[in-house]
């Protein structure tokens, strides 16, 4: 009974509940369990998420999160904080940007003027920054939607005084068209032969003709001529029954357009060698042409800018020729 009795002194002072009814096992279970939880409580444990080390971690952390959200960016030492501020950035414009010769041949233009077409011509010849003969671009900016179909602008035209490229023609059409093909000046004619040089990927032409039966056996090679402009279309003109016509048109200067995404049609319409007299009648061979393909459809305005550059000179803006 002195046994029980010192059991039930212990378990006092371990506040359990326990009694004289109980028995000296079942006193001595209840002591070891209360003991044993205590010391698990009272040390931390040597490794796992609830060591003391993990505990700490996760405070720090949680500490660092909350400083971060709230913007504080003060020293945990005490000392103020210190940022070092560097020198402001110097922007340059956009012309400062540009090459020496740019910005000589830019300050013949006034910012912000819109120059009539014949003067916006001689000025581009006048503003050619490089040394070689650079091609003179026209860019229309249009108020068509080319995801309409008949809003799609696309066509053809004849330069007066050609674009003053070399442009190498190929025709694709029955042996017949041969001979005149040739001596229309096409660089490459064939048929069977010409379908052989296609399957080895040799494109040694600018403009492809071909007459319309001919077209179907055009079709595999589709995504070799499409991305390249090559493909012939009827309304370029490169679909033909009279391919002597289409080749001489397309030595003469015969030139395709169309609006791209961006409601946009450019195009180059000749040489700086060529001078003003020359490019203004390019230029206007191509706006009667792009006055013709107003759609009849068309709400607002059809052209809204338009702009002449040289290759890598300054832009020019010009009075609107088409309405």
């Amino acid at each position: 009974m002195a046994k029980k009795a010192e059991l039930l002194e212990k378990a006092a002072e371990l506040k359990l509940e326990v009694s004289e009814k109980n028995t000296i096992a079942e006193i001595e279970e209840a002591i070891a369990t209360a003991e044993k939880h205590e010391v698990k409580e009272a040390a931390p444990a040597k490794a796992g998420k609830r060591s003391q080390k993990a505990i700490d971690e996760a405070e720090a952390k949680a500490e660092k999160e909350a400083r971060k959200e709230a913007g504080d960016t003060t020293p945990l030492d005490g000392t103020e904080e210190v940022r070092k501020k560097g020198p402001a950035p110097k922007v340059r414009s956009k012309l400062e940007r540009r090459g020496k010769n740019y910005r000589k041949v830019a300050e013949q233009l006034e910012a912000g003027k819109v120059y009539p077409l014949s003067e916006a011509l001689d000025l581009a010849v006048k503003t050619n920054p490089v040394k070689f003969d650079a091609s003179v671009e026209v860019h229309v900016r249009l108020g068509v939607d080319p995801r309409q179909a008949d809003q799609n602008i696309r066509s053809t035209v004849v330069l007066p005084n050609g674009s003053g490229k070399t442009v190498r023609v190929a025709v694709f059409a029955p042996e017949g068209d041969h001979a005149a093909a040739k001596k229309a000046g096409a660089d490459i004619v064939g048929d069977d032969e010409f379908i052989k040089q296609l399957d080895k990927e040799e494109l040694n032409f600018d403009v492809l003709v071909a007459t319309p039966q001919y077209m179907p056996k055009l079709g595999k090679y589709a995504r070799l001529l499409g991305p390249r402009g090559l493909m012939p279309n009827p309304k370029s003109g490169t679909v033909a029954t009279d391919v002597a016509k289409a080749v001489t048109e397309a030595k003469a200067g015969k030139v395709e357009y169309r609006v791209d995404k961006q409601a946009i049609v450019h195009l180059s319409i000749g040489k700086v060698s060529f001078g003003a007299e020359k490019l203004h009648q390019n230029a206007k061979a191509f706006f009667d042409s792009l006055q013709a393909q107003k759609p009849s459809t068309l709400k607002g305005g059809y052209v809204k800018s338009t702009a002449i550059t040289t290759t890598m000179g300054p832009g020019i803006k010009v009075e609107n020729v088409v309405n």
